[in-house]
């Protein structure tokens, strides 16, 4: 049982401090820290006997790492691998071959072995010289480059042996890298690559564009034009024009429907269920909600910031509210999208740009609205209910602070006299 998150990078002086840490907080009876040292430690042991040893054990196996020189290698051995050190990387599998096909942070995780995870990151050297040691997982570095867009990589992992294989490009789609999806089809045009999932469902790969936790405009708009150069039909619709960035689609729609910019668009119409979409709301990952949200919304949340800026010229609203639900909750504005955000969680935008730029159009930072969230693939998914808030305390509140925006909080604190 794992109760704690390793991270992709881990750091070991900063594992290093949680171990103290754990270990002083057994010794001052902290219930939370022996509970977890109970549940990870592989045999009773009473509190006040507990050494340090004992705490880098527990934290180890917390993290899923079965012991704590595990864990000290597998830090050794992403470090190794971002600071693009082959030489460490050679004696740590030199050293300790079982390395060469273990996970590379010693726990199951996408990011694979050391070849894999050398891949995820493009250092080319490391992935030849792992493979001249035996590295075996050729083919699934080779989808792990693409899915980062590493083009370089993922040809020499071709090389290898590496080859498109049915539903591969779902993981381009997943990161919005145009690029790997790109190559993808290009590699596979030989073997008659298909634009459809492990499963054949072709609707598949645009509603994972569509749908992805990822943020990264730029990408999602050349994932979701090769789509439409290999046949795929897009709605002619607002919406969609947003998602693939056409301010031109826009501005004809605009054109022929002056009510547009403060017009409100059902979660069907933002992701369409006949492009592969799920009913489900909360299996769309957004930050705050965007069913019966505008325009401005829809920029603010999936990092359209162009786009904004042009909704905002044409006379767009700053302050339109989504729509109300059957059960009243919404009406919240866009503010209230750049304090709870997908782009902040997916490292996308950790700036206050879309903020200081609604509140430079005069957003109100007082309005009130009720919002209910669920969040998925995260410990707690429990759907929760927040009522009568402004932005600021929006973000006060919600259940996840990991997906708050730090500076566009203090921004708030700022324009509201920290009310």
């Amino acid at each position: 049982m794992t109760t704690r998150h390793l991270p992709v990078r881990p750091n070991f002086d900063q594992l290093k401090r949680q171990a103290k840490e754990l270990l002083d907080a057994i010794r001052r009876g902290d219930p939370e820290a022996q509970t977890e040292f109970s549940a990870h430690y592989p045999r009773p042991l009473d509190p006040a006997e507990a050494r340090l040893v004992h705490a880098q054990l527990a934290l180890a196996r917390s993290y899923g790492v079965r012991s704590w020189l595990r864990l000290k290698l597998a830090c050794q051995m992403t470090e190794a691998i971002w600071s693009d050190d082959a030489a460490t990387v050679l004696k740590l599998v030199q050293d300790h071959p079982n390395l060469l096909q273990e996970d590379a942070r010693g726990v199951a995780g996408n990011w694979g072995p050391p070849m894999s995870y050398a891949a995820n990151v493009g250092r080319n050297n490391i992935v030849q010289m792992l493979r001249d040691r035996g590295a075996e997982d050729v083919q699934y570095a080779f989808e792990r480059a693409c899915l980062q867009g590493k083009l370089d990589t993922a040809r020499l992992l071709h090389r290898m042996g590496g080859a498109p294989m049915r539903g591969s490009i779902m993981g381009p789609c997943e990161t919005l890298s145009g690029e790997g999806l790109a190559l993808l089809l290009e590699l596979g045009a030989e073997l008659g690559a298909e634009l459809c999932d492990a499963e054949g469902d072709r609707s598949a790969p645009i509603g994972l564009i569509l749908q992805t936790y990822c943020r990264k405009p730029q990408g999602k708009h050349r994932c979701l034009q090769i789509l439409v150069e290999h046949g795929v039909s897009l709605p002619d619709t607002a919406p969609m024009a947003l998602h693939q960035g056409r301010i031109d689609l826009l501005e004809r729609l605009l054109t022929h429907n002056p009510d547009l910019l403060n017009q409100t668009f059902s979660h069907e119409e933002i992701y369409p269920l006949e492009l592969g979409c799920s009913a489900d709301h909360s299996l769309a990952l957004h930050g705050t909600p965007v069913a019966g949200g505008t325009l401005l919304h829809l920029a603010v949340e999936f990092d359209e910031i162009e786009i904004a800026n042009w909704l905002l010229e044409q006379g767009a609203d700053v302050d339109a509210r989504a729509a109300l639900d059957a059960d009243g909750f919404g009406g919240h504005t866009a503010l209230f999208g750049c304090v709870v955000s997908q782009a902040y969680v997916a490292n996308s935008r950790r700036d206050d740009s879309f903020a200081r730029l609604l509140l430079d159009w005069g957003a109100d930072t007082q309005v009130v609205a009720s919002l209910r969230k669920r969040l998925r693939f995260v410990p707690d998914e429990t759907e929760r209910i927040y009522r009568d808030v402004t932005p600021l305390i929006w973000g006060r509140r919600f259940q996840n602070q990991d997906w708050i925006n730090p500076s566009v909080m203090a921004l708030l604190e700022e324009r509201t006299g920290n009310a």
